[in-house]
């Protein structure tokens, strides 16, 4: 889906022609042939946003994210990668995919507009069939309507990759996504006007053995010229949520992590012939070694004794056994 524009033959060649033809000419004689017409600089600009550092930025955070959201899909670790964002109007950029696509349009509450993410619907058929157990290869059946079964897994992507979106655009500024609508056909999605011009972001994710899947995150270009100026600039984080390390954050998880301690008094060995018999009100005796062994998720980790505090049993910790 990324595409960029060059000069055809016949362009060149009458660049060419005009550059000769053009030598050895007097300013007034090019004054008296050439049709001159008055043009506005910057009146078809389509690079408004600078370089776009920023948005680049944000893409190839939410191309590392977004990883979380097919690998339960996919069953592996897919490598994602995002392409440097194009300026198109949107017809041009409808006119270079296919007529029938998945397209999801989200609302940006804090920038009062619109994003759309565009899906091939083959796509979708290799996501859907590894996702409920089938082999992960290609689609060649043509489709023209999603079953009831790929729009469940749409709408679980669709949710998936806007919370990705989220904390990809969570160091620039905080933005929150709704799910407004989708469609299969992009002559009738309501999103803006073909000739308003869009910021495209395409992602390629590579599939072994197979043909690498794309899909696109659309911008149009009025919702993101509030925000101009930080697109153009480095990403930088003034939002600081938490003054602990992450190494302290793993550690404060560590050692929340639940653990099943059991005590073992003794371990007795009895014939299966007096178990079977056994009644209740006999005993079996039991011989008790050093102490009683305490077990950490079934693994020998101390020896104690028995007692008792505030009225409840308890066991005294004597001993630590060698791992």
């Amino acid at each position: 889906m990324v595409s960029s524009r060059k000069l055809s033959s016949d362009e060149v060649d009458a660049l060419i022609e005009g550059l000769q033809d053009g030598e050895g000419t007097s300013s007034s004689d090019v004054s008296d042939s050439a049709n001159v017409r008055p043009f506005k600089f910057g009146s078809d600009d389509l690079t408004l946003l600078g370089d776009y550092y920023a948005l680049r930025m944000i893409n190839e955070r939410f191309a590392r994210f977004s990883r979380a959201v097919f690998l339960p899909m996919l069953r592996i670790q897919p490598r994602i990668s995002s392409f440097p964002p194009e300026v198109k109007t949107f017809d041009e950029y409808t006119s270079g995919i296919e007529s029938f696509m998945s397209l999801t349009a989200s609302r940006l509450e804090e920038l009062r507009g619109n994003m759309m993410l565009v899906m091939d619907p083959t796509f979708i058929s290799i996501l859907t069939n590894s996702f409920y157990g089938g082999q992960l290869g290609p689609d060649k059946s043509k489709k023209t309507e999603f079953t009831s079964t790929e729009d469940r897994l749409i709408e679980i992507i669709s949710e998936g990759l806007n919370r990705m979106l989220e904390a990809a655009w969570k160091d620039l500024m905080p933005i929150n996504l709704t799910v407004q609508g989708r469609e299969v056909n992009p002559q009738f999605v309501s999103f803006v006007d073909g000739s308003e011009l869009v910021i495209i972001c395409s992602f390629v994710v590579q599939l072994p053995g197979m043909d690498a899947a794309n899909f696109d995150l659309i911008y149009p270009l009025q919702t993101l010229k509030p925000i101009a100026s930080l697109l153009r600039s480095k990403v930088q984080s003034d939002v600081v949520e938490d003054d602990v390390s992450w190494r302290q954050r793993l550690e404060r998880a560590v050692l929340e992590v639940p653990l099943k301690v059991t005590a073992r008094l003794s371990k007795p060995v009895v014939s299966m012939s007096k178990l079977i018999n056994v009644k209740p009100g006999e005993v079996i005796p039991i011989q008790i070694g050093e102490g009683v062994e305490i077990r950490v998720e079934d693994k020998p980790i101390f020896l104690g004794e028995m007692g008792e505090v505030s009225g409840q049993s308890a066991i005294n910790l004597n001993k630590r056994l060698s791992s």
